[in-house]
């Protein structure tokens, strides 16, 4: 009896143990198109690597980040990234930085992260800050918001389209967390209206419900 109960054990940590290594690695670019052409030129899911034994102080090391973004802009904001290609220790350790500057009433327009979950800590000023959730069961997206000030921090969930706003008179600084080395970004204004080449206005006038001029001008202004 002890011995099968024992069997059962072994079968259960075998199968425990597939299932905990029988997962895809984060992805860290956008897409990977298969080819089968041993030929053709390798594009890997990072960055290469240097012997470790060449490895420098240096390599982890990135000065600057005390300096602010230009946010002279049209949303008067500007964000600041440190990943693997400007901090080369980075790579493979699945994490980066952003310095985020706002102008009085700047704002760091709605937007995801395909890759990667923030932690945003505000370091200066007071930001009015939420994220909308993906379609729930009974098809809303619920919206969770809250205003930050000096030292508070919120987090926005990978892939959930999120802001910053500035609600305060002068300057606002926030220093962001992200859970991957390339989280990527989609600012949704910029990837709707100025996709390259345009989206069909027909899909964008029939999918906000706006007349087709209202579109184009949109269009025009990315």
């Amino acid at each position: 009896m002890e011995a099968r109960y024992f069997l059962v054990y072994l079968t259960f940590l075998a199968m425990s143990s597939y299932m905990a290594y029988a997962t895809d690695p984060t992805q860290l670019q956008d897409f990977c198109v298969a080819v089968n052409d041993p030929n053709s030129e390798l594009f890997v899911n990072g960055l290469l690597c240097k012997n470790p034994m060449d490895a420098k102080p240096e390599d982890f090391f990135k000065d600057g980040l005390d300096k602010p973004g230009d946010t002279n802009n049209r949303v008067q904001s500007a964000v600041t990234l440190v990943s693997a290609l400007q901090l080369p220790g980075l790579n493979t350790l699945g994490i980066s930085l952003a310095r985020i500057d706002y102008a009085p009433y700047g704002l760091n327009p709605p937007h995801t992260h395909p890759r990667a979950s923030e932690i945003l800590t505000v370091i200066e000023g007071t930001l009015y800050v939420g994220f909308v959730t993906s379609n729930l069961a009974n098809g809303d997206n619920k919206l969770f918001t809250k205003v930050l000030n000096k030292g508070d921090v919120f987090v926005f969930p990978q892939g959930l389209i999120h802001f910053q706003f500035n609600i305060g008179k002068y300057p606002a600084i926030a220093i962001a967390g992200l859970s991957s080395q390339n989280p990527g970004t989609v600012t949704i204004a910029n990837a709707v209206f100025g996709a390259d080449p345009p989206i069909n206005v027909d899909v964008l006038s029939k999918a906000f419900q706006l007349d087709e001029h209202i579109v184009k001008m949109l269009q025009s202004k990315f």
